[in-house]
């Protein structure tokens, strides 16, 4: 059986020099987070490009839903990566088992009922959104496939989350290359109908989606059953599936605020979106322009968050504080710095980077660089907050981050840009998202400096279980020791 530090078991964080291991566990996590926003905008492409704009009006609106429901689960995936993280850090073997096997066990149950619901329920969402009428049709037919491939989205998101809260983050970023190749691929191939396929239409890229979520989480699971993975389970082992309560209640508790935490980005981003929509079509075009390259430049510091989180949870559980106060140090370093140089080299090359999203002779083009030259600074304070939020949740304390999200884009960013409107015109809402950013990082460094995220856990220290008649189950969970060594540290 391979040590801690073997593929098959993850890798340890809770040993090695930090910034090294940082850098080389954000970077495969940055690299899937490029490849799924390449996926989502080749997808649009091929929809627009052959099918027109009521098709990509469609998906637009479904996928408003899609993305809704992927972020509620982001927050559930995300407690289990960090339960995953503290218990492989502490190496209790026993609640290691149960964290898995409980874990696995709700995101089959509640990935399938979301999935069976909203199948059921797809055309009367699409009409409580008001969906134009003549994308309704196609937007009933590309959401209803989604919805059935929504238990394999979610599956694979909670295995991908779950792989890094194993210390591994390389796994993960190959079966996203996977899943986005085979996506890109097939979506012209079933939306035309090429060769023996059938021709689907709109379906067609909702279905490319099905069928590469589904061949890459069999190539994953397989993958994770020949490395002897601590994730998966042998039919004699499926008596863990049963579901642990405390550790129900911790999934839903701590994992709603995170998840709380998406939807409420995504209600202010739709409310800056209506005041930009005020100022004319020219206006928002170059916000939409805009909009897209602060996607990239947000991904770093947002890959540097999740390698953060993970690397803080393990060493929590092994009760490492001096290492999660060293992670938090050098991942706002990097997160600050990184973020900089990427700013500065979008802003020295604006003219070139707007014009991949606007034609050369658009009215858009200068309004678009006078908001990237005001909102792109505020990223680098954001993503400071990003980092040291992401240290506070690995212990526990999702609420505080929560707080301060809401906090600074309700408190601040919208009422900023709502109170100055009159006065500033559209630039009370280009203004509005440093201001925004600033509040955020100040209440992050707050909490980070006296708030009590040290003493938060995912769950409740408990009493060693009693040693129970015959052989335990092998789950590949056990963290080799050596001989006389008690299999479980104990703090």
């Amino acid at each position: 059986m391979q040590g801690r530090s073997g593929t098959a078991k993850g890798r340890d964080l809770t040993t090695g020099p930090i910034g090294k291991t940082l850098v080389l566990f954000a970077l495969p996590v940055l690299g899937a987070n490029v490849l799924q926003s390449i996926n989502g905008s080749a997808n649009a492409i091929w929809v627009s490009h052959i099918l027109g704009e009521a098709s990509l009006a469609a998906i637009s609106n479904a996928n408003q839903i899609f993305f809704l429901m992927l972020g509620a689960m982001f927050g559930l995936t995300m407690a289990a990566n960090i339960l995953i993280g503290q218990a492989i850090g502490a190496a209790d073997q026993n609640l290691a088992r149960k964290v898995v096997g409980t874990c696995t066990g709700f995101f089959v149950l509640v990935s399938s009922l979301v999935g069976v619901a909203g199948f059921l329920l797809t055309p009367h969402i699409l009409d409580l959104m008001g969906t134009p009428p003549d994308a309704r049709a196609q937007a009933i037919a590309y959401l209803q496939v989604i919805f059935a491939a929504m238990p394999l989205v979610f599956f694979f998101s909670y295995l991908m989350m779950a792989l890094r809260g194993t210390g591994d983050s390389r796994t993960p970023f190959l079966f996203a290359m996977v899943s986005v190749g085979l996506d890109v691929i097939l979506n012209p191939l079933l939306i035309l109908g090429v060769g023996p396929l059938p021709r689907l239409g709109i379906a067609g890229s909702a279905s490319a989606t099905l069928l590469a979520q589904l061949v890459a989480l069999i190539a994953l699971m397989a993958h994770l059953y020949r490395t002897n993975s601590m994730l998966v389970l042998r039919p004699g082992e499926l008596k863990a599936l049963a579901p642990d309560p405390t550790i129900v209640r911790t999934l839903v508790l701590k994992g709603l605020p995170m998840a709380f935490q998406m939807m409420v980005i995504s209600l202010a981003a739709t409310t800056m979106m209506s005041l930009v929509n005020g100022f004319g079509s020219v206006t928002a075009a170059a916000y939409g322009a805009a909009v897209q390259i602060w996607t990239y430049v947000q991904m770093p510091a947002m890959a540097l968050g999740a390698a953060v989180s993970s690397m803080a949870a393990q060493n929590v559980g092994a009760g490492r504080m001096d290492r999660v106060e060293e992670v938090a140090r050098k991942g706002v370093l990097f997160s600050a710095a990184g973020t900089t140089v990427l700013v500065v080299l979008l802003i020295l090359a604006e003219p070139v980077v707007i014009r991949a999203f606007l034609p050369a002779d658009s009215p858009s083009l200068p309004i678009a660089g006078h908001i990237n030259l005001i909102v792109l600074w505020g990223f680098i304070p954001f993503g400071v907050a990003f980092i040291l939020n992401g240290v506070a949740r690995a212990t526990g304390a999702v609420w505080p981050p929560l707080v301060a999200m809401i906090v600074a884009l309700w408190g601040v960013r919208v009422p900023f840009a709502t109170v100055l409107l009159p006065q500033w015109g559209a630039d009370a809402v280009w203004w509005s998202f440093p201001a925004g950013a600033l509040v955020m990082v100040a209440l992050a460094a707050g909490y980070y400096r006296f708030g009590n995220w040290r003493s938060a856990r995912m769950l409740p220290e408990a009493a060693p279980e009693a040693p129970v008649e015959g052989e335990a189950a092998d789950t590949g969970l056990a963290m080799p020791v050596k001989e006389g060594e008690p299999a479980t540290r104990s703090r």
